[in-house]
Order: C-alpha cells, then structure tokens, then sequence
C-alpha cells in the first residue's frame, strides 16, 4: 500500500527500459514482459497501491523458465501508469467501509478492462491471469467480463467482494487510511512497519530488504490520491460469488493463513464459488509474496495453466 504524496512521472516509463500501452479512455499502462513472446502468455495483477515491482523479477523469471511469457504492469493510478481525476476523501473512504452509497472515480470492471486493453495492445486474444489482493478482485472481474479471453485463473490473498468475508484485521484501519509520507526515507521506515504488521510471520523479510523494496517503490512512482480512488473501487465492489459460480476454466485460488489484510475467509470464499477450484493454504503466510514461497507460486500456476 502506498502511503506516499503523489510524485510518479508517467513519462519515465520509457526512460527506464519499460514499455507504455495506451488501452482506451485515455489510460495508458507502463509495463514489462519477461520470457518468449511465443510462449504461453501470463498476465500479473497487482493489488492496491502497488506497482509492477511488487512482482518479485525473481518470481516473474522463474514464471518465465517454466513456459510463460509474463506480463507485469502498472495499475492506473500506479506507478508510472496515467493518473486518474476525481479527489477522494478519507471520509469518503470510511462511508464506504460502512456499506454507505458513495461516488467512485472508476470501478473494478474498469482496471478489469485495462487488463484487456493492454493484452489488445499485445496483440493477445487469450491469457493466463493472476491477481494479488486487489489484483485478484480485478481477474475474477476479467473472467466475469470475457471469459473467452481466459486461459486460466490465479486469485491469491483476494475475495469474492461479499462483505461478510475477507475482511481486514480492525487493527490495521489507521494504516490505511495513514497520511503520506513527507520524503523516501520516511517512506522506507513506514513500510518497515506497516509490512512487519502484513506480511508472513513464518517467512519475514528484513527491515533491509524492506527498506530496500520500499525505495525502489519510491523512485518507481507512487500515487498517494490515486491509492484512496484504489481503496474506494474495491470498498463499491459487487458481490461476484454468484457469477464466479459461472466460471468453467481451471482456476487456483491461494491465501495465507496468516493475512490480516485479506482474512483467510476470502479465499475460502472464492474456492468455494468456482466450480471445481484448487484451493492452496500455506501456513505462516502472510499479504505478501515471501521469496521462500515463490517456487510454490509458480509450481501451482504452472499446474493450473496445464489443466486449461
């Protein structure tokens, strides 16, 4: 989660050896792909806040060694993808955590449709999708939307939208809703904090590490205001456990035991309503992606993406 002011240049992309897809409504995406672009295409999502770097490239070329040609990206109003208009207030944020009717900048169905606007940008009919968090709301939104157009499903550390699941530990309320940081150090010592509260407690990073990841998130781009409009599509989110009863193509649905963010409920949620889903449980794990696990990411999508 971002907790930064707003200071991402979306016309850094290119400079940085990155790629930009324009895919409608004037959005543009920033972008990368790892692998043969002959091999079986592999979209990531990433979820709230979080720029295409929180894909580990070490799990992305590990996707990429066993077949896949991986896609990571920006979210609008992330990183280095284009901004979104629309000011939301916190107040308006915790209206909507109360199931208060709000007005919302954008949906899910339409960061879905980005997902799609870029694979048109690739020139890809079809793709195997996999979402974290937010990023998981956003596939099975994808699915719902054209499920011709996928391959295979992956919902990690997500939910089905119903409220009575998935919910958020009570204590982490001041978290996110926190103020942005002034600077990137200060930044860098929040996140020390804040993912020592999310992530696994059976597989912790170091506060090196954590700076470390945090730095680069800086330098990469952050959207503070663009965070709160994230934060508010996925508090307006429909319930999909009706339509996700409708999905036919294989589909993996992985949680930690240990999310505070994303209560373990949420993946049980989703496995349950996608008929005939694997569901993968880990232990310790908490709303990350631990560098100990990622042979197990990869393994299970692999093994998802092989019964499509």
């Amino acid at each position: 989660m971002s907790t930064t002011a707003d200071r991402s240049s979306p016309g850094e992309c290119e400079a940085s050896g990155l790629l930009r897809a324009p895919v409608g409504n004037d959005v543009e995406l920033c972008y990368q792909t790892f692998g043969d672009p002959d091999d079986e295409p592999l979209l990531l999502v990433m979820g709230l806040g979080g720029p295409l770097t929180w894909w580990p490239e070490s799990l992305c070329r590990l996707l990429a060694s066993m077949g896949f040609h991986v896609i990571r990206y920006d979210n609008r109003d992330a990183g280095r993808s284009t901004r979104m208009r629309g000011r939301v207030g916190r107040g308006s944020v915790v209206q909507a955590f109360l199931g208060l009717p709000v007005r919302t900048p954008y949906t899910l169905v339409d960061m879905a449709a980005d997902g799609f606007g870029l694979l048109d940008h690739l020139e890809i009919d079809s793709a195997h999708l996999a979402g974290v968090s937010m990023g998981g709301m956003i596939v099975q939104s994808m699915a719902l939307a054209e499920p011709t157009r996928v391959r295979s499903l992956t919902s990690i550390s997500s939910t089905t939208g119903r409220r009575g699941v998935g919910w958020q530990h009570p204590s982490l309320l001041p978290t996110l809703l926190g103020g942005a940081a002034p600077d990137r150090e200060t930044y860098a010592e929040r996140s020390v904090e804040t993912w020592g509260r999310l992530g696994s407690p059976a597989y912790p990073a170091t506060a090196d590490a954590l700076r470390a990841r945090a730095r680069e998130t800086w330098d990469h781009g952050l959207v503070n205001s663009g965070t709160l409009r994230q934060m508010l599509a996925i508090l307006t989110q429909p319930d999909r456990t009706v339509g996700l009863g409708g999905v036919e193509v294989p589909t993996l649905v992985v949680h930690g035991l240990a999310d505070k963010l994303v209560h373990v409920s949420g993946g049980r949620a989703t496995a349950a309503a996608v008929p005939d889903a694997e569901l993968v449980l880990l232990q310790g794990m908490g709303h990350d992606l631990p560098e100990p696990l990622h042979p197990v990411f990869a393994g299970a999508i692999r093994r998802v993406a092989d019964r499509a």
